[in-house]
């Protein structure tokens, strides 16, 4: 068994804890939990999905995003949808004040990542991306939705997050 300061976990919640405060802080200033951000980041690139995608792309359980949806909701945020073709499927979509939100947040956001990604060597960086999207993949036997498509479920490209030191 390796040492419990070089255990996996424990180096992942290391590297949480270094990397979150920062998103944390952008959260608290725009009254959004973190599993309000994650519904939102994944509806700002892929409006409409459904309960199920949610659930799945978010790693929230379905009955939580259930409440989370009911929240985002309630401050008018987005808004639930049943399907055209079939009744029993309810799809969650932005709201004009949830796009008004994301315009105000994506500035503060992405400096957020420019600090994180001037503090590291760009090599290193994609490094720990590309890593962490290979390990998600392999021990979810390929079932990791980024790994070779968007939020969506189209094919993409990874986009070049800004590297450069300052």
């Amino acid at each position: 068994m390796l040492a419990f300061q070089q255990s996996l976990p424990m180096l992942l919640y290391r590297a949480l804890d270094a990397v979150m405060p920062s998103f944390r802080r952008v959260f608290t200033q725009f009254s959004v939990t973190e599993q309000q951000w994650r519904v939102l980041r994944a509806l700002w690139e892929c409006d409409g999905a459904g309960l199920s995608k949610l659930a799945a792309i978010t790693l929230i359980p379905a009955p939580s995003l259930v409440g989370v949806i009911d929240r985002l909701s309630r401050d008018g945020l987005v808004e639930r949808r049943r399907s055209q073709t079939d009744r029993r499927l309810v799809h969650i979509h932005i709201t004009a004040d949830g796009r008004t939100l994301e315009a105000r947040v994506r500035p503060v956001i992405d400096a957020v990542y420019a600090d994180l990604c001037s503090s590291l060597d760009p090599v290193l960086w994609e490094q720990v991306v590309e890593n962490l999207q290979q390990v998600a993949s392999q021990l979810n036997n390929g079932d990791y939705a980024s790994s070779s498509s968007d939020v969506c479920g189209r094919l993409e490209t990874p986009p070049a997050l800004p590297l450069s030191r300052q």
